[in-house]
């Protein structure tokens, strides 16, 4: 189909170039254009008659054009809906892994003393691997006030 296309293209190129020719060697009732790009050279090989030879091509080529023109908008459409992309089957056969249960966080126990120190993490915390990394936060001391905003966690 797309070498169908191709050729259309190739041949709409080609009458829109001839179209144009032939409109410019057409003679003007005032000269124009056609006398300066060889109106007398079409009457001498067309005879006489030119006017009526390149008007009968001009409406026959302005045909041809608008009917190529309008199949290879067809073409393209039946084209577009009728072609696959690479990777259309790809995502229905992928399987996808069911997400992991997340397990909920033991709180933090109470710091045993007042000298200021981070308390240390339970024990049984320091056995398990933790699927998001840990972040510590500050603790502060007797007396002290927590901070306004906690602290934004880390990324991975």
């Amino acid at each position: 189909m797309s070498i169908l296309l191709g050729l259309l293209n190739l041949a709409l190129i080609l009458i829109s170039v001839s179209l144009v020719l032939v409109v410019l060697m057409q003679k003007t009732k005032d000269g124009g254009m056609g006398a300066t790009l060889g109106g007398g050279a079409t009457e001498s090989a067309f005879g006489h008659e030119t006017g009526n030879v390149l008007s009968k091509f001009t409406i026959n080529a302005a045909i041809a054009f608008f009917v190529l023109a309008f199949a290879l908008y067809l073409g393209r459409i039946y084209q577009h809906k009728h072609t696959r992309t690479v990777g259309d089957d790809l995502l229905q056969k992928i399987a996808v892994p069911a997400a992991p249960a997340r397990q909920p966080l033991s709180p933090m126990p109470a710091p045993a003393s007042s000298t200021g120190s981070a308390p240390t993490a339970p024990a049984a915390a320091a056995t398990t691997t933790p699927s998001a990394p840990m972040v510590t936060l500050p603790v502060p001391a007797a007396g002290q006030t927590a901070p306004a905003t906690a602290p934004k966690p880390a990324t991975p």
